[in-house]
């Protein structure tokens, strides 16, 4: 009883003495960033907090699918917000053939005027969605390594931008560098041909020096001529700025286009009817992986080209080896006729460091174009787009003709879309006559 008596009496005073001890101060310098991180967590949730009176942003969705659209309106709130449609006029009807024949004619010539006067920003978003359709399956790749898609997007996008960055500031300065050359070398090469004996014969019987003298004088005093020259500069500045224009528009659309490629297909999709919908996105898939495949195939087709030419030049000491191997890149990817391109525009230069060096590339380099052409391509390749070679010759060049190097690159996938419609459409539609 008096131990027990003893432990309750304590009970109550240990209670209070713990309870008047306080806890241990914090250190002062921890202090500050404690209310730091509360200031941080308090403007988090506030921001996190929709404004007084706000509402959620309007979003411009697809209609759901009907899968009963035959079966009829059986009370008045089936048929919909805005009632069901009425019946159609007939087509054998003259006010309609007379009204869709006036709208279809108006209509195409709405058209024709708008692509003629909107044929820039036409390239760039022909060039924007080629680019798109082959860093799609990047993107998809990184998706499967359990990358977010807005994270697989904008690496595959800033990879092309430094590529192409890197590609302009080795051939800026390497141009800077040529023009400077040219200028200081300039007064000497003059000198030195004036001072010919060739130079001189000429100038005794034809008078020659007296001649350049009086043109010079009136081009000075010409005020037609140094405005051509001012207007000159100015077009080239204006070329250039436009030209940067355009790659941060294509890249910007490039940017929205792989974000948005998923919902573009769905509304694609959904435009066809609903009983030929299957077949509609089974071909579109079939076509837009196949562009997917051969963009980077031909990337990766490129990149070993390059790499093999930057190689040989560097070993048999080829003048400007950085900046042409960035054009032996762009210009492999014009298929068939590219790497011949390329080929003969770095021999030429290789002629500056002596015949014995042009040879030495010239054989290498179109060996290797062998190899790739029997080797390389076909297993890089092998789930890209096949094509007859006739029918590729004649898509590059009517491309090249038409839009330049843009329409090279995108003739080869645009004969194999063309061809696998034909196959799959009328093809086998004659098929079943």
């Amino acid at each position: 009883m008096t131990e027990d008596t003893d432990s309750s009496s304590a009970g109550p005073e240990e209670a209070q003495e713990s309870g008047n001890q306080k806890p241990a101060p914090q250190p002062i310098a921890s202090r500050p960033r404690v209310a730091a991180a509360g200031v941080l967590l308090s403007l988090a949730r506030r921001l996190r907090q929709p404004l007084p009176g706000a509402q959620p942003r309007l979003r411009f969705e697809m209609p759901p699918e009907h899968e009963a659209e035959d079966e009829g309106v059986g009370e008045a709130g089936d048929a919909g917000r805005f009632g069901s449609p009425g019946p159609r006029m007939s087509a054998q009807h003259p006010l309609y053939m007379g009204f869709m024949g006036t709208v279809g004619v108006g209509v195409a010539l709405l058209v024709y005027w708008i692509g003629s006067n909107t044929t820039q920003l036409l390239l760039w978003i022909v060039t924007a969605l080629f680019i798109t359709l082959g860093l799609d399956p990047v993107v998809r790749w990184l998706e499967g390594k359990n990358v977010p898609r807005a994270a697989g997007i904008l690496m595959a996008v800033a990879t092309l931008a430094l590529a192409v960055a890197a590609f302009f500031a080795t051939l800026i300065p390497t141009i800077v560098q040529q023009v400077t050359q040219i200028v200081q070398q300039a007064p000497k090469w003059v000198q030195e041909f004036v001072d010919s004996d060739f130079f001189r014969s000429i100038d005794q019987q034809f008078g020659i020096r007296d001649r350049i003298t009086q043109e010079l004088e009136k081009f000075v005093n010409n005020p037609d001529a140094m405005g051509g020259i001012f207007g000159g500069v100015v077009g080239f500045g204006s070329t250039v700025a436009n030209g940067l224009f355009g790659a941060l528009i294509v890249l910007v659309l490039s940017l929205y286009f792989l974000a948005a490629l998923p919902a573009m297909k769905k509304w694609g999709y959904r435009l066809a009817p609903r009983s030929r919908r299957h077949r509609v996105q089974a071909l579109s898939e079939e076509i837009t992986g196949s562009v997917g495949n051969y963009v980077i195939g031909q990337a990766v087709v490129a990149v070993l080209n390059a790499t093999f030419a930057f190689i040989v030049m560097s070993i048999i000491g080829v003048p400007f080896g950085t900046l042409l191997a960035f054009v032996v890149a762009l210009l492999a990817f014009i298929p068939l006729v590219g790497g011949m391109i390329a080929g003969c525009l770095v021999t030429l230069v290789a002629l500056t460091a002596g015949w014995q060096t042009a040879l030495v590339f010239a054989i290498c380099y179109f060996a290797y174009l062998q190899f790739e052409a029997y080797f390389i391509s076909p297993r890089i390749m092998q789930k890209a787009v096949a094509v007859p070679g006739a029918v590729a010759v004649i898509s590059v060049i009517a491309g090249g003709s038409l839009l330049g190097v843009l329409g090279a690159l995108i003739a080869i996938p645009t004969a194999a879309a063309v061809l696998l419609l034909l196959k799959e459409i009328f093809i086998a539609r004659q098929d079943n006559r």
